[in-house]
């Protein structure tokens, strides 16, 4: 059953009468809690992505020790998404476990064709199942939303339907936006963090998912992510970087010295060819119609997805670019 937070000295983020919350998210969050304490034991599909975080905050309130929060290593998880749920974990003080497996097993997901999600996720959560067993937990919960469904093609969903993988956001018909203020109910530091997309949905769909090519998207991208950029996608078309810089920032990017280090950088790592999206960064580009944020979405689940906000203290320059500005060789 729900554990006394109160009793504890800890105020409840989601009770009845507190200006936190409005009453129908309250109402829908206070039923999401109580269906998870209704099992002995839950593990969250953990990307560490807020759709997750919320899941696993609840299941924390509901649960105590017997919620775990599961994290899923491969090559389309970058490093740095890891770190980053191991201390949202820590963050909401439950437990964090991680399985490794690798996508590239299957030949299904490296071929890459319009039901690559479907693939990966059934395999992920097919990991998520086997640790449940290990630790004797019955029931495997994940981040789906009430807004995903509605989203176009998510082969994603099938999976988590097929293996009957529990969606407490989803039954409980909270919304993203829903999701959201929870999360900062809960003061959770990634209530406003985007959606993101594992590391293949940078590769167009068709083209094989390699190890070389996701190693060097995820190269790449760090590199902006240092440099300070915080909307942007390095997309890979076989040997040619799409580099995509959200319109805020495209601004920056068209400063010479940028152009040059860009190029110099991204052809030093393993590509043959550098160009600069002129349209922007936007999600869905590298293989339109296809399945959530950048064709791999799954909510924030997939990543399970790879982040591209900018580094801590990142900037936009409101003032245009900065020709003066050094990018290290």
């Amino acid at each position: 059953m729900d554990q006394d937070v109160s009793a504890a000295g800890i105020d409840d983020p989601i009770a009845a009468g507190t200006d936190r919350l409005d009453p129908e998210t309250a109402e829908k969050a206070r039923s999401a809690r109580e269906s998870l304490a209704a099992h002995d034991g839950v593990l969250v599909a953990f990307s560490g992505g807020v759709d997750s975080s919320v899941v696993s905050a609840l299941a924390h309130d509901a649960l105590g020790e017997d919620a775990v929060a599961c994290t899923a290593r491969s090559e389309t998880l970058p490093a740095a998404e890891l770190d980053d749920a191991k201390r949202v974990a820590e963050e909401i003080g439950i437990r964090h476990d991680t399985v490794t497996f690798s996508e590239l097993d299957d030949p299904n997901f490296v071929a890459n064709d319009g039901d690559r999600c479907y693939h990966c996720r059934t395999m992920r959560l097919g990991r998520m199942y086997d640790r449940a067993r290990e630790l004797g937990i019955g029931t495997v919960c994940d981040g789906t939303n009430a807004d995903d469904p509605g989203e176009g093609h998510r082969p994603g969903l099938r999976a988590v339907e097929e293996l009957e993988v529990s969606s407490p956001l989803l039954d409980a018909g909270i919304t993203k936006e829903e999701v959201r203020a929870v999360a900062e109910a809960y003061d959770l530091s990634v209530a406003d963090k985007p959606s993101m997309a594992c590391l293949s949905s940078r590769i167009p769909t068709g083209l094989e998912v390699t190890e070389a090519r996701l190693s060097r998207v995820e190269r790449a991208e760090n590199r902006l992510r240092e440099w300070g950029f915080e909307g942007f996608r390095v997309r890979d078309h076989d040997g040619l970087a799409r580099v995509e810089i959200a319109p805020e920032e495209l601004e920056r990017a068209l400063d010479p010295a940028f152009a040059d280090a860009v190029h110099e950088h991204l052809t030093d790592i393993g590509f043959e060819y550098v160009t600069l999206d002129m349209a922007g960064y936007r999600t869905g580009s590298v293989s339109p119609g296809s399945d959530g944020d950048d064709g791999g979405g799954e909510s924030d689940e997939a990543a399970e997805d790879g982040d591209a906000r900018g580094a801590e203290g990142g900037s936009i320059d409101a003032d245009g670019p900065d020709l003066d500005r050094r990018y290290p060789r």
